[in-house]
């Protein structure tokens, strides 16, 4: 069978390029692929075309922002989803311009596609009592809660992404004071991260008791398998219930990811440094770590309340005893 100019550019960059020349993740580049395995079919269901026919001829500007409206009203995704796909169609044909350039004019306007527009993104994140209510909730007279434990402790003292907790390796815990975790962030970067003494002499009785190999997973299931981002949503779910249950005023829904804002915000409230946050949670930028600032509706108050003092005077005129005005208020009421 004939294979087609699509078939093997996409096939060499999802294969060669994007973990050879890139570097990226197998998470990033499972994302790229996801999108084009959607684009697939839409071509199919939408427009016709078996992907074993679809051509780099057959995909121009219009084709991709029907591919746009179809994610968003036929999937029902976001916006941030829908620029998130368009982002990965962007990668492709930048990379697909420079081999092909006799179309470069086609993809030019592919690429000049705009991102849409997204609100600025709500940060949830547990006050210091919403969180000790579920730390509270495994059972430590079990293998399974001691474990959940260790894992909850981990996941919000690291303020780890639910990615980086299931990668985790025995061997990438440090237990030695200073005691620290090794976390493989977003484009296969790694940071050291400092652990509490608390939760540093929970994961040593965990290791302990569970008598664990260095490059055997740090968290597994009932099948010695390493946890997925589904398993420990799962956990962390089955104890935010029963904590509401107990009378705490908890979400319905705590992602993972609303354990490692909360500890960006407890490192805000501490008064650290956003340059220090920055490293701690891996961003690129200082930028994306302003976001806590902007959501800390406590510390804005303090400060408002720091800067400007109200303006009272213990010399104000006493309104209740002028006769005039209370009598021109009673005529307003007749």
């Amino acid at each position: 069978m004939k294979v087609t100019d699509f078939a093997g550019y996409l096939s060499k960059y999802l294969t060669s390029y994007l973990p050879g020349q890139r570097n990226l993740s197998p998470h990033t580049i499972a994302s790229y692929r996801d999108t084009f395995r959607l684009l697939l079919t839409f071509c199919r269901d939408d427009k016709g075309i078996c992907p074993e026919s679809l051509t780099l001829a057959h995909i121009d500007d219009d084709l991709v922002r029907e591919f746009m409206a179809w994610i968003e009203s036929v999937r029902k995704c976001s916006i941030a989803t829908r620029n998130q796909r368009l982002a990965a169609i962007h990668a492709f044909f930048r990379y697909v311009q420079a081999l092909a350039p006799e179309k470069i004019l086609v993809y030019q306007r592919i690429l000049a596609i705009p991102l849409k527009r997204t609100g600025t993104p709500h940060i949830s994140y547990l006050t210091q009592d919403a969180l000790e209510s579920i730390l509270r909730q495994p059972d430590r007279h079990t293998a399974a809660g001691r474990r959940d434990l260790v894992l909850l402790a981990v996941l919000y003292d690291s303020g780890a992404r639910v990615s980086e907790l299931t990668e985790l390796l025995v061997r990438d815990v440090r237990l030695a004071q200073p005691a620290t975790i090794t976390l493989k962030g977003k484009g296969r970067k790694v940071r050291h991260v400092p652990l509490m003494g608390r939760t540093a002499s929970l994961l040593s009785d965990y290791m302990k008791e569970r008598r664990l190999e260095l490059d055997f997973p740090l968290f597994f299931n009932s099948r010695r398998q390493k946890l997925t981002r589904a398993g420990v949503s799962y956990i962390i779910g089955k104890y935010v219930k029963v904590a509401n249950k107990h009378g705490a005023l908890l979400p319905n829904k705590v992602s993972p990811h609303v354990l490692r804002h909360t500890k960006a915000m407890h490192l805000l409230q501490a008064n650290v440094n956003l340059v220090y946050i920055r490293d701690f949670l891996g961003h690129v930028s200082v930028t994306t770590s302003e976001i806590y600032a902007r959501a800390d509706n406590r510390m804005k108050r303090l400060a408002l309340e720091k800067a400007y003092s109200l303006p009272t005077s213990d010399n104000l005129p006493h309104w209740q005893d002028d006769s005039d005005l209370l009598s021109w208020l009673q005529g307003l009421c007749r």
